[in-house]
């Protein structure tokens, strides 16, 4: 990537986006920013309870995100966003248009079980299911990159680095 972009790692819960994302943050040269620090309060109480948030829940999340990506557009950066659905990225990319997505993507057995060994986070396994039932992989049309997450973080970092350098 030869000019500065702003990277959003996407996927389900538990593809290691809050892992990946400093990591490759670190590599372009660029600040990392973790997306789940824009949720507000409620959403976490409700995910936390092992409830799905709604469209209408995302929607502050998604902006202040977007918001986020937007000043960091001639700069360069890295936030971690689910940003499972069109809709969500299409609405992040109102906000900053020139973000590019990198899917984290994975086997559902794998990503349940890294998420089981998880310490400390809100997000639970059985949410999972739903994540995986919203997840709008990324269409042709769309800036980004599909990464594979077994192996260890720095060869997914690898990667995603390789895939976003092949970008046209």
């Amino acid at each position: 990537m030869s000019t500065p972009k702003v990277v959003v790692v996407m996927g389900v819960a538990g593809t290691g986006k809050t892992t990946i994302g400093p990591l490759l943050a670190a590599r372009l040269g660029v600040p990392y920013a973790e997306g789940d620090d824009f949720h507000p309060p409620a959403n976490i109480a409700k995910m936390s309870a092992g409830t799905p948030l709604t469209d209408e829940d995302r929607r502050p999340w998604l902006d202040a995100i977007g918001s986020w990506a937007h000043g960091r557009a001639e700069l360069g950066g890295v936030v971690s966003c689910s940003a499972l659905k069109r809709s969500y990225r299409d609405r992040l990319r109102a906000e900053a248009p020139g973000v590019v997505f990198v899917h984290l993507a994975g086997d559902r057995s794998l990503i349940e079980d890294r998420m089981s060994h998880r310490q400390g986070h809100f997000m639970p396994t059985a949410l999972l299911d739903s994540q995986f039932a919203t997840l709008q992989p990324l269409q042709e049309d769309e800036a980004g990159v599909v990464v594979d997450v077994s192996g260890g973080p720095e060869e997914i970092t690898g990667r995603a680095v390789k895939a976003l350098a092949e970008l046209p």
